[in-house]
């Protein structure tokens, strides 16, 4: 139904090194959304959704564990959320989410990732317009007219569906997450959602070629290595 999207996972770390890095940004998360929402996850709905990510990413219970009772015991490091946004090699839009305990030495950081690999950031709001803040959840199936019943049915707001390819992705304001989530869970039964998260999608792609290929994926690893990034987005296609 219109939009494409392609689902753009992390492959699993390889090394020990890297699961600790990841371990960490989930940590630091957690621990954030728990000291300013609350530690129970019943009531504390956005630690539900992290946690249950954080599982489906293989962390350890501990890791978990830990960061909540970090949060609940009153002290510790106070993050602040930070967003940059800017332009990245091919002239594609980039969204980077950080945590940090020091925004001037985060926002040198991301910035030197920009100035070496032949982008430039932004200021606020600079391609922040450029995508819609959604909830997106994916799975398999052909039953396109079916899932969409379901979801007016148990009134969920959707933006769109897609069909392809014996899979069905779901597209929907982030603020509906937990209800949509709930409907698709008793609408497919057994099938998994392969898929379900709250991400940034493009309105529209930008095609990268050539040697800015190369340079978008320096530059992407370059962000992934920055202990206070927590996620990127972009609108880049690889050609």
């Amino acid at each position: 139904m219109g939009r494409s999207f392609e689902v753009r996972k992390a492959s699993m770390a390889k090394t020990q090194g890297a699961k600790i890095k990841v371990y960490s940004k989930y940590g630091k998360e957690i621990y954030v959304c728990a000291k300013n929402g609350g530690s129970d996850p019943d009531s504390n709905l956005s630690l539900r959704r992290l946690i249950e990510k954080a599982k489906k990413d293989q962390v350890p219970g501990h890791v978990i564990d830990k960061a909540i009772d970090k949060a609940n015991g009153g002290g510790g490091e106070n993050y602040e959320v930070a967003r940059y946004e800017g332009f990245g090699p091919g002239n594609c839009a980039v969204i980077v989410d950080c945590l940090t305990d020091n925004n001037n030495r985060t926002y040198m950081d991301v910035r030197q990732c920009f100035v070496k690999n032949d982008a430039k950031i932004g200021s606020p709001g600079a391609v922040s317009h450029m995508f819609e803040h959604q909830a997106v959840f994916q799975f398999a199936g052909d039953d396109e007219e079916g899932v969409l019943e379901a979801l007016v049915m148990a009134d969920v707001d959707v933006t769109d569906i897609e069909a392809e390819d014996g899979v069905i992705t779901v597209f929907a304001p982030h603020t509906e997450f937990f209800k949509v989530k709930n409907a698709l869970s008793d609408h497919l039964g057994d099938t998994p959602l392969d898929l379900e998260e709250i991400t940034f999608v493009p309105q529209t792609n930008t095609e990268v070629s050539g040697e800015d290929v190369e340079r978008f994926e320096k530059f992407l690893d370059m962000l992934n290595d920055c202990d206070d990034v927590q996620n990127v987005y972009h609108n880049a296609e690889l050609v």
